[in-house]
Parts: structure tokens; sequence; C-alpha cells
């Protein structure tokens, strides 16, 4: 989904990413949170929602849509549970917020769930759920966002990409790891599209009429995961995701909230969910650790047809991952003129 040759080392993006970030406004944390997550999705190959979204994100900060200097808050309200208050801020920094406060609970009390409220765009929902693994914990995390995807049979936006991102802890191994947006592709695809100048799948996307097309730059609505005959199952679990994320935590729900960038200035406005959850406390840890080797094994070892490899959730991700650690990962061009790369 990348240009070929246009390629750059993590380290220079991050910097580069991170100097953007402060220039348009953003505290040390905030910038630091904002560059780990898109960071993640560049280097695991998911170029939508990597370092691409920088200008977007300067943007917002600089017309006030996001506070560059949130105070989060957080309140524990039972023995399983939080709310965090964004403040506006970047959604990245309250994302891993949220998560690290989910897995302190889930520590104490076996599972720890953490609403979070006055938020904004978090990106790649992987991210988060990633975190909470790498604690220790199988985590979940998801998102509800401004109205993009058309409800199954409708022609115009109601629901956000509405993504749901989970991960487990494998011994000795990279987590597994589903990170899958509820619309047919998220949003972001289109205007990657429309950089690298490349027709879109498909059954994907419509145009403002609610008419397929696959011409990026007529793109304006995207269609729930499942397509034209299937769309029901996508459309219904982007509702889940909005009662999580925004009916749950007093956030905005999808069709009201105010975009973000296109010259909005009024404050973004969405909510996110975490939860973890301790293996410990159920089956025990060392049997959780060995039947997940059981489970991926027996996954990774089924028969494949002909010229395909079945592969776990992430096993993809990880893989590119170490490819573009070797050779650099690819940057639109877009990107490239954002961050003075060339």
């Amino acid at each position: 989904m990348a240009v070929e040759g246009l390629k750059f080392p993590a380290d220079l993006l991050q910097e580069r990413v991170l100097a953007a970030l402060r220039e348009a406004g953003a505290d040390e944390a905030s910038a630091a949170a904002a560059a780990r997550a898109m960071m993640h999705a560049s280097r695991l190959g998911i170029d939508s929602h990597g370092v691409r979204l920088t200008p977007f994100y300067a943007e917002c900060l600089r017309s006030g849509q996001i506070n560059g200097s949130p105070a989060f808050t957080i309140k524990r309200t039972a023995a399983g549970t939080s709310m965090l208050d964004a403040d506006h801020g970047l959604g990245h920094a309250a994302a891993y917020a949220g998560m690290e406060e989910a897995c302190r609970i889930a520590k104490e009390s076996g599972v720890g769930a953490v609403g979070i409220t006055h938020s904004t765009h978090y990106g790649a929902a992987g991210a988060y759920a990633l975190a909470g693994a790498e604690a220790g914990f199988i985590a979940l995390s998801t998102t509800n966002a401004d109205s993009l995807v058309a409800f199954h049979g409708g022609k115009t936006r109601f629901h956000g990409t509405n993504p749901i991102a989970a991960a487990a802890p494998v011994r000795g191994s990279r987590p597994w790891l589903l990170d899958m947006a509820t619309s047919a592709i998220p949003y972001n695809r289109i205007l990657l599209f429309r950089s690298l100048e490349r027709e879109l799948p498909d059954q994907v996307t419509a145009d403002i009429h609610g008419e397929p097309t696959r011409n990026p730059h007529l793109a304006e609505i995207l269609t729930p995961l499942g397509g034209a005959d299937f769309g029901f199952k996508g459309a219904g679990l982007a509702g889940l995701v909005t009662i999580l994320s925004a009916v749950l935590t007093g956030a905005t729900p999808d069709h009201l909230v105010v975009p973000m960038g296109d010259g909005h200035t009024e404050r973004h406005d969405i909510g996110h969910f975490c939860l973890a959850i301790d293996p410990e406390r159920f089956v025990g840890r060392e049997t959780y650790d060995l039947l997940m080797q059981q489970y991926l094994a027996g996954l990774r070892g089924s028969p494949a047809k002909a010229g395909a490899q079945v592969l776990a959730p992430g096993d993809r991700e990880w893989q590119t991952m170490e490819k573009r650690d070797r050779t650099g990962i690819p940057v639109d061009p877009d990107t490239v003129r954002f961050l003075d790369l060339a």
C-alpha cells in the first residue's frame, strides 16, 4: 500500500514526526504517544494509520481542535472500572494511559475496564491492545469516530470506521494481534490511494450520492465490513463499538461528532474503551500459556490451499515489521514532502 523506493529508517521518521508535532503545539507526552502509535502502524505495514497522519494531527493541533497540552483526569468508579477524561488531547496519549490503567486494575481485580471520554482520533487501535498484551494481559481497545460509513442498505454516512483491536500474550513469542475496522476499509486508505493514484478495491466505497466507486478521488463514503450482501455484520459490530466507546463513556455518538480537519475548529469529541483481562485469575498463567501455544501450533499447522499460508492474526504484521526494520519504512510522496525527507 506504499510507494516502493521511498523508504526511510524508523529512527529518522520518529525524529521528524516528533519535531512536527512539537512545532504544531503538542506537549512532550502527547507528541511521544502519537509518534509511538504512528510508528507502530508504519512498522507493521498499517500505512493508512502510520506517519502519513502527521500532517493531519498537526493541522488539528494548530486549529485548536486538539488540545496540545491536556490535563487527564482518572476516576476509579468501582473495583474493576475507571473513567478517564482526555481533555480533548491527542487520542494516542489517552488510549495508552487508559490501557495502562486497565492493566493496573486487572492486576488487582482480574479484569479492568476503562472508559475514555472527551478524546480525539487515536490512529491504529492495535497499538493499545498490543501494549496490554505486552504487559501480560488479554486486551481489547475500541474507539468510535465521526461518520464515514454508510449503514447497511443506507446511502449516507452514519457510523465511524469504529475499529476493534484485541491482543493476547504468547509465551516466548510475539502476541496474537487482531486489529480491524468495522468498515470494509479505513477512510485513510482512500486518502493513501489518492496520494498513490491507485484504484480502490471493489465494493468498499461509494461516492457522495451513495453509488459504488473505485475512484479514490470520487470516494466519499465507506461501506460496512461484509460487502453488499453481508454488510449488516460490519454495521452491527460498528454499533457495538459506538455503545462501548461513546454511549458507555458519555462521549459523542458517531453521527453527531464534528469531523477533524477540513477547516473545522470546534473541539473533536469521541470516546474509547479499554479492557484488560489477567489470565492468572482464570485458568492460571501456566495453563494459559500452554493452551495458547497448543492453539497457535494447531492453527499454523493446519493444511493450506495451494499457494496459500495459514497465519494467526498478527503473523503477517510481525513479518512486515522485521522486513521494514531491515530495509526501511515506505512513505507516500505527500508525507515525504511534509516531513522534509526528500
